[in-house]
């Protein structure tokens, strides 16, 4: 199926562009956030929406307003979270009827949890990362993750084992540390992109079919429902 344009309103004066993806039999609709350096229409973000609608999960794709406007410079804090809450907003207005979570890739998963950590998502069950950024490559450290604590509604974090955004015992030690709120699935190989190399006999789209199938699965259990 295809995705169906949207403009979503951040503000009296920013708009920016979506993509709303619902599948016949969607029992849910997943508030998907780009990462830092590419914008909703990337090839690994279209290739989430379109499984996750062969799953029965909907999906809203949303740019950031720097991505929308085509400068490489991500927005504020301030600016991003807002973007969110609106992309949210407009979520809950199109698809009233569905359970809502939130997250996304990289940067755009961090905004997320950051504006959920200040002040709560409305209607948002969980909050789903694509490769949470924990630190920048080459700079171990868990700073990221202090506003995490601040969430008090289920966390998913697929994380590929050679992300250079996220030592994977830090990593660790911060999930357990987050405790029963949070789930930690490890992708063998998969590096910040979920690409694998290869030399391990796997493919990018075997780590993504794994990657959401877990992703399903985790929702459906959230919603009380069983995956089809």
């Amino acid at each position: 199926m295809q995705p169906e344009p949207v403009t979503i309103t951040v503000n009296d004066e920013q708009r920016v562009s979506g993509l709303l993806q619902v599948p016949s039999h969607a029992r849910a609709c997943y508030v998907l956030a780009h990462g830092a350096g590419a914008g909703m229409t990337h090839p690994f973000l279209t290739a989430v929406a379109n499984g996750l609608a062969e799953r029965g999960v909907a999906t809203l794709r949303y740019q950031f307003p720097y991505m929308e406007q085509r400068s490489k410079r991500p927005d504020s804090p301030k600016v991003a979270h807002v973007t969110v809450r609106a992309a949210v907003a407009e979520a809950a207005r199109l698809v009233p009827e569905l359970a809502l979570f939130a997250g996304g890739k990289s940067f755009g998963g961090r905004m997320t949890s950051q504006a959920q950590s200040l002040s709560p998502l409305p209607g948002i069950r969980g909050l789903v990362f694509l490769g949470f950024p924990l630190h920048p490559p080459g700079q171990p450290s868990d700073d990221r993750a202090k506003h995490l604590f601040d969430v008090k509604i289920p966390m998913v974090f697929l994380q590929g084992t050679r992300d250079e955004f996220a030592e994977l015992e830090l990593l660790k030690g911060v999930c357990k540390e987050l405790g029963a709120v949070t789930t930690l699935k490890l992708f063998q190989d998969a590096d910040h992109s979920f690409h694998v190399p290869a030399r391990t006999g796997r493919k990018d789209a075997d780590v993504r079919h794994e990657m959401l199938d877990t992703l399903v699965e985790w929702i459906s259990k959230l919603n009380g429902t069983e995956q089809s």
